[in-house]
């Protein structure tokens, strides 16, 4: 299973990792878990859409869009609170 993922500079420590290629772009999805520490680093990463994903356990690497995104958890302000977020990227084909 691949224990990491990398978007932008944020290294991302997954629970899932799906892998597919639709018409000959990736598809990853996965999820994690955010604590309530890093809640605002991660939604304001996440708010810029448009990452450069790296899969080191994989050597692929790619620019990806976000086609999904949920959390089990609206608000993690609250002081020890973990949230599982689940996000979907596909490349792009720029």
């Amino acid at each position: 299973m691949v224990n990491e993922l990398i978007l932008n500079d944020t290294v991302i420590k997954l629970d899932h990792y799906q892998e597919e290629q639709i018409n000959h772009l990736y598809k990853v999805t996965i999820t994690f878990k955010v604590t309530s520490a890093d809640y605002h680093d991660i939604t304001t990463l996440l708010y810029k859409g448009i990452f450069d994903v790296k899969i080191p356990e994989r050597h692929l690497a790619f620019r990806g869009a976000i086609q999904q995104y949920s959390t089990s958890v609206t608000n993690l302000y609250e002081k020890d609170q973990v949230g599982e977020f689940k996000l979907s990227l596909v490349e792009t084909s720029d």
